[in-house]
């Protein structure tokens, strides 16, 4: 079995994390603290959860092609997204987003408003009261938003076929692999994947539930 689709779902999977982890906090944030428009954006943010991500793969073809006034201008940087592992990056933030945006919104709310205002009549700025009191309580959820948009960007497919292709060595990650495996007959090796997929979720899960416990029992 092969070695690279696994290495290159690790290497798409963890930098797509890395983008959904730093704008989801932000746009959560944001969200969170709005009063006006509140459930517009909200539904914004969160519309790629619930787009299949065929769909989701078509608008970034379109938005990054070379038709596209935005894939002209990468084009004269000698930037190229569509059908490389950066564009299979783009896709899996894209799915895992919501993902993350969602739980780190959910944190943010439940952070108590009397705890902020406590940090206002102590001179804490706004940047010191989001990192020394927002950021430590939503913390927990943060955390757990992190490892699910992981895992979600680890198994993406539909989104990273159309904008990314199926390229051995390149593109092709492990769900792309069962996906080839199956196409060509081969079971074996997509069994092989399959498990390995298996594997890796439920451990990320278990180590999940366990932080989880482990941070119940402390408070």
């Amino acid at each position: 079995m092969a070695a690279s689709p696994l290495w290159i779902s690790i290497k798409v999977a963890f930098t797509a994390t890395m983008f959904t982890f730093f704008f989801g906090i932000i746009a959560a944030k944001l969200v969170a603290g709005m009063k006006r428009g509140k459930f517009l954006a909200d539904a914004l943010f969160s519309l790629p959860l619930v787009l299949p991500p065929t769909v989701i793969g078509f608008f970034l073809l379109i938005l990054f092609g070379k038709n596209s006034a935005l894939g002209l201008f990468l084009e004269r940087l000698g930037i190229s997204v569509i059908f490389t592992w950066q564009g299979a990056v783009i896709a899996a933030a894209a799915v895992s987003f919501p993902v993350m945006y969602r739980t780190a919104r959910g944190a943010f709310e439940q952070v108590d408003p009397e705890l902020i205002d406590a940090a206002k009549t102590m001179g804490f700025g706004r940047a010191g009261i989001f990192f020394e009191v927002w950021l430590p309580l939503a913390w927990p959820g943060i955390a757990a938003g992190t490892v699910l948009a992981f895992a979600r960007a680890l198994g993406e497919f539909g989104a990273t076929i159309m904008i990314a292709g199926n390229l051995p060595g390149k593109t092709r990650t492990m769900s792309i692999a069962v996906y080839t495996a199956m196409q060509s007959g081969n079971r074996e090796q997509a069994y092989q994947w399959v498990i390995l997929i298996l594997l890796i979720s439920f451990a990320m899960l278990l180590c999940l539930n366990f932080w989880g416990n482990a941070q119940y029992k402390r408070e």
